[in-house]
Order: C-alpha cells, then structure tokens, then sequence
C-alpha cells in the first residue's frame, strides 16, 4: 500500500486529484499540505497546514511515495511576476526535492499545454522550467501532464477562463484528427490520469498531452 502527498488540493484538477486518491485503495495515507484547513473529512486524509516559505519544516508529511502537484496560479491572482514564479516554479521545486531526500518514488506534475523554457509567453515559459528543473532531479517517475484549456468549476473568479471556456463549448466539436490535443478537458479527467499513471508503475521522464490524458482519464 502507498502514501501520497498532494499540494494545490483546493484547485480544479487538485481537488478532483485528491477525492480520487482518497477512493483508491491502491493508497493507503494522503497527506495534503494546505494554506488553511478544507472541509473534508476521511479516514486516510491527513490535513497539513503549511507556510510554503517554510516548507523545511513540515518535512515530516514528506515521506511519501507519490506527490501530485496540482500547484497553479495566474498573473491576475497572483499580480506579480516574482509572487506567480514562487507559486508555480519555487514551491513545486522544493517540494520535489524534500520529498525525494525522504526516499518519493514517484512525483506528478500538472504542467499547462505549450510549456518551454524557451517560450517568449512568461506563464509558458515558468512552465518549461519547472519541468526541466525536476526533470534533472532524479526522480524515479516524473509524469508531466499538459492538459489544454481545463473546464469545470473553480473555487475562484478567472474571467479570461470563463471566456475561454464558452468558446470551446462552441467550436469544441471542430477540434478532431491532429487539433484534438486542443480540445478542453475536463478537471476530473486530469486528475484521473493522474492516479491511474501512478498506479501503472511506469519508471522515467514523461510527458503526457491533452489527448492522451483524455484517454487515460475518460
């Protein structure tokens, strides 16, 4: 039996990520470091309530096998460059190296559909790089998925998602053969190609597209 840890739980793929984790009983434990308590309440999950500037000290909650980093934020919520890198870059990069020091196997990243490194959008490029720099740590399974545009219901207002998200319902059925990989996907759908990857044992460095996570999850 495994145990997992799960960050960014109160997002739209987290959230779906952890209710899927708590079902399956191919893992024991999950712990979930949060910023304040969320209400839910089971057997398996173990609440960690954390300053992500501080994460050394919580070090205890990282002894897992498996992590789903489900960390996200956008320029708008986040207002600066250096609050959003912190976010999606910093936070998720410490997190893989705590945990992997404490023996992870396993560590699962929701990444953004066009990451690079090398991109001139600043939000794709802070994507490539988290990627690359956890790429390079060692991990025994590192699962990159790079859903397109996510649907479902968020905690929080994005007006450009909401914007986004009517325009795929109204020319999603144009997104067939190679323009498949752009069609939204749903956040339950992620999150289940997520748990079930994980599952598969799968050793190395991968990255999964929108339309492979499709079939996974569906």
């Amino acid at each position: 039996m495994r145990t997992a840890l799960i960050v960014g739980a109160t997002g739209l793929v987290g959230k779906q990520c952890l209710y899927q984790l708590l079902e399956d009983k191919g893992y024991l434990k999950v712990f979930a470091l949060v910023r304040k308590e969320i209400n839910i309440k089971h057997h398996k999950l173990e609440q960690v309530i954390v300053n992500f500037d501080e994460l050394e000290k919580y070090e205890y909650a990282m002894k897992v096998d498996d992590i789903f980093c489900c960390l996200g934020t956008t320029i708008g919520i986040a207002k600066t460059q250096e609050n959003f890198r912190k976010v999606d870059l910093d936070y998720p990069v410490k997190i893989a190296e705590l945990t992997l020091k404490n023996g992870a196997n396993q560590f699962m990243l929701v990444s953004s559909m066009g990451a690079s490194k090398n991109s001139s959008i600043f939000y794709s490029r802070v994507k490539g790089e988290v990627e690359e720099t956890i790429a390079k740590l060692g991990f025994k399974a590192f699962h990159i998925f790079r859903p397109s545009m996510l649907m479902g219901d968020r905690t929080e207002f994005r007006f450009g998602e909401i914007i986004g998200k009517y325009l795929m319902k109204v020319i999603g059925i144009l997104f067939f053969g190679p323009l498949k990989k752009y069609k939204g996907i749903q956040g339950i759908v992620v999150a289940k190609a997520m748990v079930r990857t994980s599952l598969k044992n799968i050793s190395g460095n991968h990255i999964h597209l929108s339309d492979e996570i499709q079939k996974i999850g569906k």
